[in-house]
């Protein structure tokens, strides 16, 4: 596998440290509202990564932090009169929420600043007894100049930094460049806690080189997050945990490009800002998934209504096929027309023809491009490509005539590559709330006609259709399929 590493600017051949568990730290979410759709690309992106690797059978260790204390959270709080982790205890509880409505895997590890703070503050001393950071009036900063190295992952030097506006002035900074590692309570109504350096919180940066610190070790395999990371945020992570260790922080960095709203920056001044759990209101939640693995990763994606139909489309033909082989895959013996003999005998151990059996092996090309895909940077966007491909040829060679077994062969490939992206998890319906009401349906309108009702079966049916499913009469019975 082959990995574009950000601070190299080139694709390098993927190979960890320790090849029996993969350690990757993605920056995780600052819990005081809903996450938005930029968001979710990283959490979808390298969740898939964290599946690929361990369908390669690899062991990944995979830490997403939370960001539990934060001026957001403390000024969300203010402004509804509760208490700070009140706020971040509930947003974190809605994160778990429409993770999992977009079919993303729980992390080996969740850490919370908060749970971590020993950890922070003494990596903040050892800091400052390293000479790489210093104390000011119950503040603490980092020298960032004598940190050589400065500025090898964004590619920045020292004098346009200087130079830059992005830079914060402090009075108590000894540099311009120096950023917080550690800040001094404002008010005693503020969230503090007790350090060498007087009551106070973390800097954000120093947070996840703490917790990557005790979750993973000096050195990770991949470090990875947004675009909007590199700078200052990721940059700022090596300068303290390479000075701390004398270690090399992370050997792989990786990040998603962005993400526009019809083909503008997202933005909550333009009013083109959305978050997971209100496009959840419209679309199913692997539909989004599927629209944010649509485009390659490094690649910035548009989020449009006419883009997320398209992926709605795409789906559905996903679903369709997937539920066409489950039916076929259903039925206990082969279908009327089947003349045992030769070829077209069945075997008893496969419940395939000779000739079928041969065409799965056939089909298993498609894994074998699906995997080449992938082990290119990740690249989703051809994977899915390959894998409908493969539902355009299974679509062809079964047909009505194919055997359980075939039928259940092609189902068990085109559910092992579409697990790999998260993708056809929830059933024949997706994880649409109604699918419970379609399967209803289904079932009265089977006994309507098993009763001689067809009245109310063709109602049923026309109530069906209604609702973005077709129904199809097959030798195997009753097949839904969504339009």
């Amino acid at each position: 596998m082959v990995i574009y590493n950000t601070l190299t600017r080139k694709k390098e051949e993927f190979v960890p440290i320790d090849e029996n568990e993969i350690k990757i730290y993605v920056c995780g979410p600052t819990v005081y509202n809903y996450f938005h759709v930029g968001n979710a690309r990283p959490f979808v992106v390298f969740d898939t990564l964290r599946k690929y690797l361990e369908y390669k059978g690899k062991n990944v260790k995979y830490v997403q932090n939370f960001t539990d204390v934060d001026d957001k959270i403390i000024n969300r709080a203010s402004e509804e009169g509760v208490a700070a982790s009140a706020i971040s205890e509930q947003y974190i509880q809605e994160y778990y929420k429409d993770a999992e409505a977009l079919h993303i895997g729980r992390a080996t590890a969740h850490p919370k600043v908060t749970e971590n703070m020993d950890e922070i503050i003494q990596f903040v001393q050892a800091l400052i007894d390293k000479g790489y950071a210093y104390e000011a009036d119950g503040d603490v900063y980092y020298s960032t100049r004598k940190f050589r190295e400065y500025g090898k992952l964004s590619r920045q030097n020292i004098e346009e930094l200087e130079a830059g506006a992005r830079v914060e002035v402090s009075e108590r900074k000894a540099d311009p460049l120096d950023f917080a590692l550690w800040k001094k309570r404002k008010s005693d109504s503020e969230a503090a806690w007790d350090s060498p350096w007087g009551m106070g919180r973390p800097g954000w940066h120093i947070e996840c080189s703490a917790m990557s610190k005790k979750f993973l070790g000096d050195t990770i395999d991949i470090h990875a997050g947004g675009q909007d990371l590199t700078f200052p945020h990721h940059e700022n992570e090596i300068a303290q945990s390479e000075a701390a260790s004398g270690k090399p922080f992370a050997n792989y960095w990786m990040h998603n490009g962005y993400i526009t709203i019809d083909n503008e920056k997202m933005s909550k001044s333009k009013g083109n800002f959305f978050t997971v759990r209100e496009i959840l209101k419209e679309y199913d939640g692997e539909t989004l998934r599927f629209f944010l693995l649509s485009g390659h990763y490094r690649s910035p994606i548009n989020f449009s209504r006419d883009m997320m139909e398209q992926a709605r489309s795409g789906l559905a033909r996903m679903r369709n096929a997937k539920m066409t082989l489950l039916h076929m895959a259903a039925a206990q013996q082969a279908p009327s027309g089947y003349v045992p003999g030769n070829a077209d005998e069945l075997d008893p151990h496969t419940g395939m023809t000779q000739d079928e059996a041969l065409m799965l092996e056939g089909l298993k090309t498609f894994q074998q491009r699906f995997v080449m895909a992938m082990d290119d940077d990740l690249n989703t966007a051809d994977a899915i490509s390959v894998i409908f491909e493969l539902i355009n040829v299974i679509n062809i060679t079964v047909k009505d005539g194919a055997s359980a077994g075939f039928a259940k062969g092609c189902f068990l490939l085109l559910d092992e590559l579409t697990d790999v992206l998260g993708l056809l998890r929830g059933g024949g319906m997706g994880d649409d709330e109604g699918a419970g009401e379609i399967d209803a349906l289904v079932q009265e309108r089977n006994e309507a006609r098993a009763a001689k009702d067809f009245a109310r079966a063709d109602e049923i049916r026309d109530i069906l259709k209604g609702k973005g499913y077709t129904l199809k009469d097959t030798p195997y019975g009753v097949q839904v399929i969504r339009e």
